[in-house]
């Protein structure tokens, strides 16, 4: 039986506002293992904000300075400054072949999973790995 992209993805999805900053996406990050970030805007997924981003974004200040600088520094940046768009997205009914597909040729780590256009989900590189491991 195919798995579809229902089947696997994670259905909690923890999201940023476009203008919140990146001292949130970072603290969030830090305490529940989220390594991805669909962005939405009035009830619109806009963008994505990766770990990747994150650390893109903090790398000039992360080598000169401490902690404290380094937070207001990432404090004064805000998630639309950074994100990914537009979003490349999958439908629940999607196979997982397919979603890997796509996130192999495109090189991304998360596909943000619509239902029209509502976020039902995420699927990421570890929900495919843990696919692999479950077999």
């Amino acid at each position: 039986m195919t798995k579809t992209v229902r089947d696997i993805m994670a259905t909690e999805v923890t999201t940023l506002g476009r203008n919140d900053s990146l001292q949130i996406a970072r603290d969030v990050m830090a305490l529940g293992r989220v390594r991805h970030f669909p962005v939405v805007e009035d009830g619109k997924l806009v963008g994505v904000v990766s770990q990747r981003d994150l650390y893109k974004a903090s790398l000039g200040s992360v080598m000169k300075y401490g902690e404290k600088a380094q937070r207001a520094f990432l404090e004064g940046i805000a998630v639309k400054e950074v994100m990914t768009e537009p979003v490349l997205t999958i439908a629940p009914h999607a196979s997982v072949q397919d979603a890997a597909r796509l996130m192999m040729e495109k090189k991304i780590g998360c596909l943000p999973v619509l239902e029209g256009p509502k976020l039902v989900g995420i699927i990421t590189e570890t929900d495919m790995l843990k696919l692999v491991v479950d077999m």
